[in-house]
């Protein structure tokens, strides 16, 4: 009786010990999309208010995207690779290039704001191109196109 006890314990505190592993890293995943998905939203808005010359907007949501950049590495765990996630297995493989990339997005997106601010119709045009750029660059290297099935 106590065998059996202690068999019914350790399966449920084992159940419950992956399926607390399971959550946090569903957790983690859910986080770093929401910053990914905050840094779509800001672009998107950049690219408008260009359109537009509303240069304090495009300032404030290039901070917006440099202080998401300064998340994105630890956004990515080690071990959270499995689930609904576009990461590629290159984010871990080569952490110190995922790392340069986003401290080049950092970079653009710091260069964007200054030049917003001093409202430069040339240059913003230009640190555009450096931020989609900066972008792109890491998508294009550690960003599936689809998720895995």
């Amino acid at each position: 009786m106590v065998q059996k006890l202690l068999a019914v314990a350790l399966f449920s505190f084992i159940s419950l010990a992956v399926s607390a592993q399971v959550f946090a890293q569903a957790d983690v995943i859910q986080k770093r999309q929401d910053l990914m998905k905050s840094n779509g939203a800001a672009a998107k808005a950049i690219k408008a208010a260009v359109e537009a010359k509303d240069y304090a907007t495009v300032e404030a949501k290039a901070k917006d995207i440099n202080g998401n950049a300064e998340k994105i590495v630890s956004a990515f765990p080690a071990g959270s690779t499995t689930g609904k996630t576009k990461a590629t297995p290159a984010i871990w493989e080569k952490s110190d290039d995922f790392a340069k990339a986003a401290k080049n997005l950092s970079k653009a997106a710091g260069e964007l704001a200054s030049t917003a601010k001093a409202g430069n119709d040339a240059e913003v045009g230009v640190k555009v191109k450096a931020l989609g750029d900066a972008c792109g660059a890491c998508h294009k290297q550690f960003r599936a196109e689809k998720y895995p099935e």
